[in-house]
């Protein structure tokens, strides 16, 4: 008897494990397609940073990069930013249970803020809590095409209802091909993006959007080739659905 229950407890343990992983794994699923949408940001961009709208005053240079970061605690797309006055670099997270986006960003002076929002009219809109002097920041991340990306920074008054705006940075995309899902190029064997860098895996050529889909590529070839072809199945049961 204390066999058999000794047995029937590893059973239940084993269960738990199994479903905690099936769990994880719908939840970086989830993640990575709701994060795919702003696939046409990965890459490198040169950006002009202006406080004033068309004023030279005050502006500044600074180019920056959106990376795919798939760590083990969960997928995200990274926001590397060099010269910039407002921002070092961020991690664009997505949570399936709030819907929500969450943006943890290192600013000058080593200090972190936490912006949360969502997609409206096709931006990025993200709100950060009151800080330690009482100021609520806004992001707003604008794709307007294929070479073109705004990012607003604002700020207000905990107490005040309109935000004013801090400065915009206008970038150009750089010379990496965007990354979009359209299929009229190589597509990314990660993402779905469009490749803009080779990979290979026994003999064969990969493409990849950039080095954070490289890295998880080489890390989990076949598991990645697999979700490939899963995405692809899906794609076409969906276009013939659309018919």
């Amino acid at each position: 008897m204390l066999r058999a229950a000794g047995c029937l407890a590893l059973l239940a343990v084993c269960g738990w494990f199994a479903s905690a992983e099936e769990v994880q794994d719908d939840t970086r699923a989830e993640q990575k397609e709701a994060l795919a949408a702003f696939n046409p940001l990965v890459g490198g961009w040169r950006g002009t940073g202006q406080p004033r709208r068309g004023s030279a005053k005050g502006a500044w240079r600074e180019t920056a990069e959106w990376v795919w970061d798939f760590e083990d605690d969960g997928i995200a797309l990274r926001y590397d930013v060099e010269d910039g006055k407002l921002f070092v670099s961020g991690r664009l997270t997505y949570d399936p249970e709030t819907e929500h986006y969450t943006l943890t960003a290192l600013i000058p002076g080593d200090m972190e803020r936490s912006y949360t929002g969502a997609v409206e009219d096709e931006k990025l809109v993200l709100v950060s809590e009151a800080d330690d002097s009482g100021e609520v920041h806004r992001l707003t991340v604008t794709h307007l095409n294929e070479k073109r990306m705004l990012v607003l920074h604002e700020k207000r008054s905990e107490n005040q209802q309109t935000f004013f705006r801090v400065a915009e940075v206008g970038y150009t995309r750089e010379g990496t091909r965007l990354a979009s899902s359209d299929n009229s190029g190589p597509e990314c064997i990660v993402t779905g993006g469009a490749g803009t860098m080779t990979v290979t895996y026994k003999g064969k050529t990969y493409y990849v959007c950039c080095s954070g889909c490289r890295q998880a590529f080489e890390a989990d070839p076949e598991g990645i080739i697999a979700e490939a072809a899963e995405r692809r199945e899906k794609e076409r049961q969906e276009a013939e659905a659309n018919r």
